[in-house]
């Protein structure tokens, strides 16, 4: 390993000079995984396949696939102290394996351009429904068309991107830990609100029961694909923002602790959301298939129908805002972390243009789906779904597979960064190297195959 002689070089980079604290980066690293997608997408292919059986099943991906490979994230990270791309090649000292690494990058950028979009949507319906306006029209489905068919998502988009830019450049403990520290505990509290009310409604136990009863006869090799994909996109892996935050970890923190504690609260967080959209949903007569449009369309005519019901859809969506907010700042610290080590420049000037480029790409997105550019559809798909499909099911799967190979086979250290003992290790370089590799390409070719 040729690392020893490139490091004292390659450490003098902007991402070398800031370190979380323990707490800090345990509450950043929750942040990162707590998305919008255990929120809209989790229940719905829970109920789609067996309730706790499915439930069961993405604990199982998410603990024998998912978090290896995030351990493997971290350890990157920490051990090189670069950013996404440059951490292969000072740990292998191999120049073509920066290549590789820059998908994180590529995956960070892509993905961010586009859920910001989504994420100033949040922050609409938030305001909307603490004033009531989101509930002065009642048909849900038509304010959403309209409602995109304006600029206001553009608006919304630039809002999310300015708060996003402000928070990474402000930097790590002054920025993106004290950011979380605020956010997430505020996230748990409001978590543990709506739980409450939704559990306290009229027939919410049918929805629990749906949620917790396991149904195995709907367990197959799909369902089996897509608890394992969720458990991998779920953790924010593939995209460098775990390898990228593992570079301001310091040495005395445990990665093996902060792996479970990472897992741990996502795990939670799918849960609670289970307990908040499934009574939810029956109390009201929402069917669980709704997917996506659940969150925007027919959970905003549950709360029209709930007492308190503007209180309670703006506390969901600020819920759904700061899930958003703490994802995207982490997604936009990878490209950051990599220019400022590719130009050498200040950290504010990073964040700034890598801002305002991810909005040059993005504000396309937000125009696609019924706005000015909903005309615009190359292959059936708009511009948003195309960079989904780019960002979550081409780039993030390829990412994560260069994850699993450089650790498993590449990088002779990473035991020894990782702080494990002999049979820890064995497990977790069994699982890298023969496990996590074929599944990962089982849901790349599933997710490909699915979406086109």
């Amino acid at each position: 390993m040729k690392s020893s002689a490139n490091k004292p070089t390659l450490e003098l980079n902007n991402t070398s000079k800031e370190t979380f604290s323990s707490a800090g980066f345990i509450l950043s690293a929750i942040g990162s995984s707590v998305g919008l997608g255990n929120m809209w997408k989790f229940p719905y292919i829970t109920g789609l396949y067996g309730g706790a059986a499915f439930f069961l099943l993405f604990t199982i991906c998410l603990v024998v696939i998912g978090l290896p490979i995030l351990l493997a994230e971290l350890t990157i990270g920490r051990g090189s102290r670069g950013n996404a791309s440059s951490a292969f090649t000072i740990l292998s000292g191999h120049k073509y394996w920066s290549y590789f690494g820059g998908l994180g990058v590529l995956a960070a950028f892509v993905i961010m351009a586009f859920y910001t979009v989504v994420a100033g949507w949040t922050m609409h319906y938030a305001v909307q429904s603490f004033t009531g306006k989101l509930f002065s029209g009642g048909d849900f489905g038509a304010q959403f068309e309209n409602f995109n068919a304006t600029l206001q998502p553009v608006g919304w988009q630039i809002v999310v991107m300015i708060i996003s830019v402000f928070v990474v450049a402000k930097g790590i403990s002054g920025g993106i830990e004290k950011f979380n520290k605020v956010l997430i505990p505020g996230l748990i509290i409001i978590l543990l609100v709506l739980m409450v009310r939704a559990l306290s409604l009229p027939g919410a136990g049918a929805g629990v029961e749906f949620f917790l009863k396991p149904d195995f006869s709907k367990l197959t090799v799909e369902s089996a694909l897509v608890a394992l994909g969720h458990a991998f996109f779920s953790l924010s892996l593939g995209m460098g923002t775990m390898l990228t935050y593992g570079a301001y970890v310091e040495k005395r923190q445990s990665l093996g602790t902060a792996t479970l504690a990472v897992g741990f609260g996502d795990l939670l967080y799918a849960l609670v959301a289970g307990l908040i959209i499934f009574p939810t949903s029956f109390a009201f007569g929402i069917p669980s298939s709704a997917g996506p449009g659940l969150v925007f369309v027919a959970l905003p005519a549950a709360f029209d129908a709930m007492w308190m019901g503007e209180f309670f859809g703006g506390l969901f969506f600020i819920l759904l805002a700061i899930a958003a907010l703490t994802s995207a700042i982490s997604i936009l610290e990878v490209p950051v972390a990599f220019v400022m080590d590719k130009f050498r420049t200040t950290r504010a000037k990073a964040a700034s243009s890598v801002g305002a480029l991810c909005l040059v790409f993005g504000i396309p997105a937000a125009l696609s789906l019924y706005g000015p550019l909903s005309g615009f559809l190359p292959g059936g798909k708009s511009i948003f779904d195309w960079m989904d499909f780019l960002g979550s099911y081409v780039l993030l799967p390829l990412g994560g597979l260069v994850v699993t190979l450089f650790t498993g086979y590449v990088w002779k250290h990473a035991g020894q960064e990782a702080g494990l003992t002999s049979g820890w290790y064995k497990l977790w370089m069994f699982l890298l190297r023969y496990i996590a590799p074929f599944l990962v390409i089982a849901v790349f070719i599933y997710s490909i195959y699915s979406n086109l």
